[in-house]
């Protein structure tokens, strides 16, 4: 026995011990794959800043051009626009234009283009509103003309008498810092104050929404053309804490930078997977070294046990005769162990024997009356010598439905139940009893009637084992009815915090001055001899502290019977 148990406590250590190694390595490698994390979204933060500040003061500095300034006044059109491509060219920006002051494109880089902005009115975008109010604007959108994506931005024109003649504005295209998340193989997106991605290494996750957007903003978006037609549908994301999060099912770290000038936040999403690979190749690799020491240790332990038998041969008389006493003792032990064994058999077999002569003293109680009856019908109807009439077959029909009775409950009971817990709706449970007591209902004509939550009652636990409890509770009621002109039977359920309940009243008999306890023994009932043995209300309360929770019965005024059981919820049970 001995040896067993210490192969089991070592078994034990050493899954115990790899675990705990496991652990640490993977919070190690983990905490060292968030500060890489950290360092690359800075170096994307820092490039994205950089390649939108070369060119934030543009639009301020052309303002002051005099050939802009004459541009709003209608003049030498042509070579404003030939001077406007050349900036375009030379700064990498996909357009830069001018309009008036009602939004109409006056000139633009890309008049020679088949989409030229020149002509179009922009009056409903955001930044030229702002430049019109004498202010820098930016806004990020897809290009109304051009279908492509881009962050507009604006400055106001004055004329030289100092009113506000025009704006010039000029888009830059972000689709490089994109292509170069792409080539990492990085997962990193751009959002903006609502949510929205407006760039991302992924494709699939272009103009998605992180957060719910009310109706009204989605109204304001789409007065604006920001996205154009783009629905603008929820990425199935979800944040499960400060460093976690899963997309499409998939789990990352997740690491956040805002950008408070723009109100733009940036994500970056690393695989989890590296980590558990990293950290399994440095378990396993500690494991195999410490194979090979200990593979090491137990042959220089094997040498050392082979010269000392050497040594030991020159006594070989004194060590045959020590090795037959260890044979003997070895022996004798084991037939100890054997006389031990068989003992510990019978201690068993014997305790088995007395609870089933239990149960058959009182089976042999409760059917003998019955039968004895039976056979007493069918002597005097053979002594009558006549057939036998409606009533004898009557009584016999009676006898026969109350063994069924008696019985039903071992038959019921005596099915194996799943002892496997997961995640229980109390309303589906119910209903699943509901099927069984359909039945029982009709044939007792009881008015049954439910009151539910509008909302799940989630608790932890197996289903059929809740319906075993549910279906011999609602059972007893219908059966505690049968005798009563009012047969209401009224099943509630509800939750507390902590506990999700079900309530069952019924207006039969009640439970007179028994207690809660007296109906949790084995063999007590309140019913007639006949009508049942009393094991129903015990298994059920036995069901129901395996889930961890309690039932409580008391009578109901001013007639019938009350029983509450109450069940942890699923997420006190995984707290606890």
């Amino acid at each position: 026995m001995l040896p067993s148990r210490t192969f089991l406590l070592l078994i034990f250590v050493i899954c115990g011990g790899c675990t705990a190694l496991y652990l640490a390595f993977f919070s190690y490698y983990k905490a060292e794959e968030l500060q890489a994390a950290k360092g690359r979204l800075a170096l994307y933060k820092s490039t994205l800043e950089s390649e939108i500040e070369r060119i934030s003061y543009f639009p301020y500095v052309l303002s002051k051009d005099a050939h802009v300034i004459a541009g709003t006044l209608r003049k030498d059109r042509h070579s404003l626009n030939l001077r406007l491509k050349d900036f375009a060219e030379r700064s990498q920006l996909d357009a830069i234009y001018l309009m008036d002051v009602t939004g109409l494109t006056l000139a633009s880089s890309n008049y020679d283009q088949e989409n030229s902005y020149v002509g179009s009115n922009y009056s409903f975008r955001p930044y030229y509103q702002q430049a019109m109010q004498g202010q820098m604007g930016e806004f990020y959108g897809i290009g109304v003309t051009t279908s492509l994506p881009g962050l507009f931005i604006s400055a106001p024109v004055y004329a030289p008498n100092g009113t506000i003649a025009g704006v010039i504005a000029m888009k830059l295209n972000l689709g490089r810092l994109e292509e170069a998340w792409m080539k990492a193989g990085e997962s990193v997106l751009l959002s903006n104050e609502d949510g929205i991605v407006l760039l991302s290494s992924n494709p699939d996750w272009r103009y998605k929404v992180l957060f719910d957007l009310s109706a009204e903003r989605r109204s304001e978006i789409k007065a604006m053309r920001q996205f154009d037609k783009t629905p603008l549908v929820k990425l199935n994301w979800s944040n499960t804490n400060e460093y976690q999060a899963t997309v499409n099912n998939v789990p990352y770290l997740l690491v956040t930078q805002d950008m408070p000038t723009r109100n733009w936040t940036l994500y970056f999403f690393a695989n989890e997977r590296s980590i558990q690979v990293r950290t399994w190749s440095m378990l396993i690799t500690l494991i195999v070294i410490i194979s090979l020491l200990f593979a090491a240790w137990q042959f220089k332990k094997t040498r050392r046990i082979g010269a000392a038998l050497r040594e030991s041969q020159a006594d070989s008389a004194d060590l045959r005769e020590a090795n037959r006493l260890l044979a003997i003792e070895i022996e004798d032990r084991k037939h100890a162990e054997r006389r031990l064994q068989r003992t510990q058999d019978e201690l068993a077999r014997t305790s088995r024997l007395a609870a089933l002569g239990q149960l058959s003293v009182s089976v042999t109680h409760e059917l003998g009356q019955p039968i004895a009856a039976m056979k007493n019908y069918l002597t005097a109807a053979e002594i009558s010598q006549q057939p036998p009439k409606v009533t004898l077959i009557s009584q016999m029909s009676g006898l026969v439905a109350r063994m069924e009775n008696i019985t039903r409950q071992l038959r019921f009971f005596s099915r194996p139940g799943s002892k496997e817990f997961e995640a229980v709706n109390l309303q589906d449970v119910l209903k699943g009893s509901e099927e069984l007591l359909i039945p029982n209902l009709t044939a007792g004509r009881i008015q049954y009637g439910f009151h539910l939550p509008d909302h799940p009652v989630i608790v932890r636990g197996n289903k059929l084992r809740l319906e075993q409890v549910l279906t011999n509770l609602m059972r007893n009621a219908v059966d505690a009815m049968l005798d009563e002109e009012e047969r209401l039977l009224q099943v509630t359920i509800s939750h507390t915090k902590t506990h999700g309940i079900v309530r069952i009243t019924d207006t039969g008999s009640g439970i007179g001055q028994s207690t809660i306890r007296d109906l949790e023994e084995p063999f007590y009932t309140t019913r007639a001899s006949g009508e049942g043995m009393g094991l129903g209300l015990a298994i059920s309360t036995e069901i129901v502290k395996e889930h961890g929770g309690m039932i409580h019965a008391e009578n109901r005024e001013p007639k019938g019977a009350i029983f509450i059981i109450e069940i942890p919820l699923e997420e006190e049970t995984e707290n606890a």
